[in-house]
């Protein structure tokens, strides 16, 4: 039914390893912190048709999303640096 539940490739574990290192440097992360990573499609007017979002979960259970027009592989270290420079991000409780 209008490909709701359709599965898609992982994504390539050298293009996620990399991203994390970057949010991880990014943010200060140790061992116990935890990085997520999806892919998600996007209908919503104005949104581009694919989005990387991170959700990082720190040790003491504070949560982040980071959200990144397109796909994975199109995140860069620049912008994710630059995302971090606009000053606090995505705390959510």
């Amino acid at each position: 039914m209008f490909g709701l539940f359709k599965r898609k490739a992982p994504a390539d574990p050298v293009v996620t390893d990399r991203v994390k290192l970057w949010v991880a440097s990014a943010m200060g992360l140790c061992d116990r912190d935890t990085i997520m990573l999806a892919e998600l499609d996007c209908r919503d007017p104005g949104c581009p048709d694919l989005e990387t979002v991170v959700t990082v979960i720190l040790s003491d259970r504070r949560q982040f999303v980071l959200r990144f027009p397109g796909p994975m592989a199109r995140v860069t270290e620049e912008g994710v640096q630059s995302l971090f420079a606009q000053g606090p991000v995505g705390h959510t409780e």
